[in-house]
């Protein structure tokens, strides 16, 4: 939630009785909270319908207002997986008041700088304590899981994700019809990447956990906060680790994402999560859990190509497709690495008007 220091009149209402129902309901907290009204500004805006205001206290130190209009935004999961990550330990943002009706939430200020605005990819050692961190986090969270209380990621789950890709990037986007051959071509990668995804161990899945939704602490002493958390899920393990390493904003050498994967491994076998002594027995050898890694993150960028086109095309926000070649990159990666992906691998060639390369980094499995 990026600080922004905007006069009042910057917040602006598209619906009178929207900003009359605000009034109404901050009055109250205003005294009880020593709000200085006066300094009601954007704090930011995200992908969604959400946005973010910020307010000064008189008494030093600021609050963040949530609005969510009911109508198009759904607190109720927020509130639930506050919640779970407050129980589990993490530091999340507390929620000091819930107007459910008109989708307005008063939450304490986790700060105005995220994780991704001091990480530079061409320095990775200065940012390895922080992923190190952001993995303890993970592991904190996952060890806290249970089964039937957050929405299950099951099949129906995947497969809807990734028909985002041909429906809003393909069809939309790139206005490219894919022909029969084609089409069955992705409706078998399709089946290939949900299978390898389903046979992971399930956990909580943050499924956005990644450093522009890692908060940095105004106080050193304590832990990055985490936020965006309202869309988790219980399902693959591989899924928050492909976020966070194969980030939607910025691209790490396989070097340090592989290192910071190890690290992770290492410390899920140890807490029983994969391996010999957990439930399943999946995930004892790095060399398979890090291919399911990458089978997991490959259904993630095409969900997300899908939904940056989306955002563009259907809810006015160009602003994410400008990281889509990032994704784009990843897809052609993993499918290069892995022969069975080679005729998919054609058909994104295809999409992008690409003439296949020879010489990547990488080894084909």
């Amino acid at each position: 939630m990026s600080d922004s220091i905007s006069p009042i009149s910057s917040v602006v209402w598209a619906d009178p009785a929207r900003a009359h129902a605000f009034q109404t309901w901050l009055a109250p907290l205003a005294a009880q909270h020593m709000l200085d009204l006066s300094t009601l500004r954007p704090a930011s805006a995200d992908a969604s319908f959400r946005r973010y205001l910020r307010l000064d206290r008189q008494t030093g130190g600021s609050l963040i207002v949530m609005d969510a209009p009911p109508d198009k935004e759904n607190c109720a999961p927020f509130v639930q997986v506050q919640a779970l990550m407050e129980q589990a330990g993490l530091n999340v943002p507390h929620i000091l008041d819930w107007n459910q009706p008109d989708g307005f939430m008063l939450l304490s200020d986790m700060g105005s700088r995220t994780l991704i605005e001091v990480l530079d990819p061409a320095k990775p050692r200065d940012a390895e304590l922080w992923y190190r961190h952001a993995v303890d986090l993970l592991l904190q969270w996952q060890l806290s899981s249970q089964p039937s209380v957050l929405p299950p990621y099951d099949e129906a789950l995947l497969r809807r994700e990734l028909q985002l890709f041909p429906d809003w990037y393909v069809a939309q986007h790139r206005q490219v019809t894919l022909d029969d051959k084609q089409q069955a071509t992705l409706s078998k990668a399709f089946d290939q990447i949900v299978a390898h995804n389903l046979q992971a161990p399930s956990v909580y899945v943050h499924r956005d956990f990644m450093a522009r939704n890692l908060m940095l602490p105004s106080d050193p002493s304590q832990p990055l906060a985490v936020l965006d958390f309202q869309d988790a899920v219980y399902g693959p393990i591989t899924y928050d680790i492909a976020s966070l390493l194969r980030d939607a904003f910025l691209t790490w050498d396989e070097d340090f994402v592989i290192d910071i994967t190890v690290r992770y491994w290492e410390k899920a076998r140890k807490a029983g999560l994969v391996g010999a002594t957990s439930a399943t027995g999946w995930g004892d050898d790095f060399g398979e859990f890090y291919r399911a890694v990458e089978w997991m993150g490959l259904q993630r960028h095409l969900k997300v190509a899908g939904i940056f086109a989306r955002l563009t095309l259907r809810d006015g926000k160009p602003k994410y497709l400008a990281d889509t070649p990032r994704f784009i990159h990843y897809i052609r990666t993993t499918c290069n690495r892995y022969r069975q992906l080679g005729p998919f691998l054609q058909v994104i060639d295809a999409i992008e008007n690409i003439q296949p390369q020879v010489g990547y980094a990488y080894g084909r499995m």
